[in-house]
């Protein structure tokens, strides 16, 4: 900076004092140039120098790396020479061996020509002493041979029978006691519940002012309550209840819930009526449904059609002597299941025909088939297996048993409909039952005995051989039925099959 002030000031002077300002310039600008030169040298060199040490890396570099790749080229031709040793050394081992196999053979071949001379050498013996013996007895050989198989199988044919009866003997003395087994442990496994069920529902009310606006001018309320639903009401003086009747528990029901509906909402007039009876028919349906699939996944049971589910929900509305139908399924199904492991049996399938056993006692349109049939009827419709079905129709013996599961679901069902505590039915009224079917059927003509069986879902008439002739049974079983539907009341249905048989028998003295 300073030296630019002077050389403006040089230039306003002028004269002597410019030049002498040029020439201090002239000596700034030569020693600043040499310095400049003097500083490019040293950077030159320092470049140069970091140049030459960036190269030296490098190269020691390139040589590690080459020395690296060197050693494992080493180390792939140390390897490469070892399996070549190995694959000669195996090499020589296999030619070793195989020398030693051939030497084998040979001696095999020596042995074995030596064997064969002297099979023929006893052949010949035999063959001879086969003669001196076919000479002495008189017998050929053939019919020595014929006469000993006969003796054996004869021996052979005691022996197997003896050990036959020994096996029936033992299955006999044991049968029962392992099946009353399995019975009995099948039972204790399962946990059961009762459920009561009735033909009539109470409905409770706050007060009896209500019973007046549900009977309605004229009783127009209740007619239109009665109609819509299906029920019969009954409002008497019972205080603060109302009595909904029907043996349909669905219809019960929706009725109940109907009335409850009307009560809260206040309105009730029969428009009103129609409008919340069609609307809790569709809650009870909705209903219905959901307690099938709860029930199926309860049970572990998968791919049921959607109508099977329906009617399994469905259940859930009946009873028999106070015992839920549904809850006899589900109890059914799961004894089906303990039983059918217990036997080596599939539980998974026995507890799906356990199930659905009594599908054939909730239809939607009356029938006169047996439930079991009509179940089965309904399972075939739906794709289920021959062997559910079967199941499903074998369980009272209105069909032949085709499958192991049928005798497990017809014994489960008993097990869960003849348990303590299983049905409201008491014991002196069950057995006043069962003594009436046998007095009926001992007051024909003919009849030596009568047993009835399978909690009395089965009545048995033996009959005397010379007293009724086989054309004579068809009438007397049904003659025998008619009267027990005409005089008796029970759950479902009996079978009644008469039996006639002729026995001869004497005596060895």
């Amino acid at each position: 900076m300073e030296y630019i002030i002077a050389a403006v000031l040089g230039l306003l002077l002028g004269g002597g004092i410019g030049l002498a300002m040029r020439s201090v310039f002239k000596t700034r600008y030569e020693n600043l140039k040499e310095e400049a030169e003097k500083e490019a040298e040293v950077m030159k060199e320092k470049k140069l120098l970091e140049v030459k040490e960036k190269f030296l890396n490098k190269k020691a570099e390139l040589e590690r790396e080459t020395q690296t790749r060197n050693q494992k080229l080493q180390q792939a031709e140390n390897r490469q020479k070892q399996r070549e040793q190995a694959l000669q050394q195996r090499q020589e081992e296999l030619n070793r061996k195989k020398q030693e196999l051939e030497t084998m053979q040979g001696r095999i071949g020596a042995q074995q020509k030596a064997l064969e001379a002297r099979n023929a050498e006893l052949e010949r013996i035999q063959q001879e002493e086969i003669k001196k013996l076919e000479e002495i007895s008189g017998i050929s050989s053939e019919e020595a041979k014929t006469r000993l198989v006969e003796s054996l199988k004869d021996e052979a044919r005691t022996n197997a029978q003896s050990y036959i009866n020994d096996i029936i003997d033992e299955a006999k003395m044991t049968a029962n006691q392992e099946a009353k087994k399995i019975v009995i442990q099948t039972i204790q496994r399962v946990a059961t519940e009762t459920a009561i069920e009735n033909s009539v529902t109470v409905f409770h009310i706050d007060n009896d002012e209500v019973k007046g606006r549900i009977i309605g001018r004229e009783g127009r309320n209740i007619r239109a309550l009665e109609s819509a639903a299906g029920v019969e009401i009954v409002v008497d003086d019972t205080p603060e209840a109302i009595v909904i009747s029907a043996f349909d528990p669905v219809r019960r029901e929706v009725a109940r819930l109907a009335l409850h509906q009307l009560i809260s909402d206040g309105r009730i007039h029969p428009a009103r009526i129609e409008e919340v009876v069609a609307k809790v028919k569709k809650q009870v349906d909705e209903e219905i449904i959901e307690t099938g699939k709860r029930t199926t996944i309860d049970l572990g049971i998968h791919g049921l059609h959607p109508e099977l589910i329906r009617i399994v929900g469905k259940m859930k509305y009946r009873s028999s002597y106070g015992q839920n139908l549904l809850q006899h399924a589900r109890e059914t199904a799961n004894l089906c299941a303990v039983m059918a492991a217990e036997l080596g049996l599939n539980p998974k399938k026995a507890k799906r025909a356990g199930l659905l056993h009594d599908i054939g006692k909730v239809p939607d349109e009356e029938t006169e088939m047996p439930h079991a049939e009509y179940g089965a009827k309904i399972a075939e419709k739906y794709k289920e297996k021959p062997e559910i079905v079967n199941a499903i129709a074998a369980h009272h013996d209105e069909a032949e048993m085709t499958t192991l599961i049928a005798p497990i679901v017809q014994a489960c069902d008993a097990i869960s409909g003849a348990r303590p505590g299983a049905r409201r039915e008491i014991a002196e009224a069950y057995i006043k039952r069962l003594k009436d079917l046998e007095n009926i059927a001992m007051s024909y003509e003919g009849v030596t005995k009568t047993y009835a069986i399978q909690a009395g879902r089965e009545l048995r008439v033996i009959v005397g051989a010379d007293q009724i002739g086989d054309e004579q049974i068809p009438k007397l079983s049904d003659d025998i039925a008619r009267q027990i539907q005409e005089e008796m009341t029970y759950p479902g249905q009996v079978k009644i099959t008469v039996i006639r048989e002729t026995r001869a028998i004497s005596y060895a003295k």
